[in-house]
């Protein structure tokens, strides 16, 4: 144990030395912002399934998972299924009878009968809906109500309302020390002009969301060392710890 936790107090130490560093961050924002322009995330598959994330918020969200060891993940926003699937995967790791909710206003046929017949189908339920409509989240509170940690996960329409108002409906399923996780924060970020066929961008995105969900809700603090630690992430300021009851 003593050997373990010099090993963490290191790994801690050489964090905060690479976060220190500009030059490491400038040239992994350039790298980012240029990855994007090739639809890097759109690379990656899990278990069969497209994921369309960056490897490295793949990484920080199986820390998250094996730690917090939720039985319930709920997910708002679906696509092809690929990070369902890994959900869904982690907690079959873990064991006991963890479930995956996912949630989509659009949810394609061809992507649902993949998500359907994948071997990890036992433990993914899906929902088809707007996961701000008030169905959908009395569906997901009637199965929250008999799990004791939940985790949510927040990736689908990315303006501002629409992101607040999940944090809004959805934070209260998450108990202290799990987390809530906000995709896409990053677009505060990005050059004006990246989303033209988008209805969100600079001043209307998640991360906007995000800083005005935690001026009122005491909760939830932002864990700095998980994006310090990656340095190239979709999600800068949106992994929320919930901090208190």
């Amino acid at each position: 144990m003593k050997q373990i936790n010099a090993f963490k107090a290191e790994r801690r130490v050489a964090i905060k030395n690479m976060a220190a560093d500009l030059r490491l961050r400038s040239l992994s924002r350039r790298w980012f912002l240029q990855s994007c322009r090739h639809k890097y995330s759109y690379n990656f598959s899990w278990l069969g399934r497209p994921i369309i994330q960056f490897p490295q918020d793949i990484m920080a969200m199986q820390e998250i998972i094996w730690r917090v060891k939720p039985d319930l993940i709920v997910e708002t926003g679906i696509a092809h299924g690929g990070s369902l699937i890994f959900y869904a995967s982690m907690l079959e790791l873990i064991g006991e009878n963890g479930q995956a909710i996912g949630i989509d206003i659009d949810l394609r046929a061809h992507n649902r009968v993949e998500i359907e017949k994948h071997p990890l189908a036992k433990r993914i339920t899906t929902v088809q809906g707007s996961s701000t409509d008030e169905a959908t989240v009395r569906r997901v509170y009637h199965v929250a109500r008999s799990k004791r940690r939940v985790l949510v996960v927040l990736d689908s329409n990315h303006t501002h309302q629409h992101v607040l108002r999940e944090l809004q409906l959805y934070s209260p399923l998450v108990a202290k020390d799990s987390y809530l996780i906000v995709f896409d924060t990053v677009v505060q970020d990005m050059p004006g002009d990246f989303f033209p066929d988008r209805p969100w961008g600079r001043g209307d995105n998640p991360q906007t969301a995000v800083r005005e969900f935690l001026k009122s809700n005491g909760r939830f603090v932002i864990d700095h060392e998980i994006e310090a630690k990656l340095l190239v992430t979709t999600a800068p300021g949106g992994y929320l710890r919930c901090v208190k009851r």
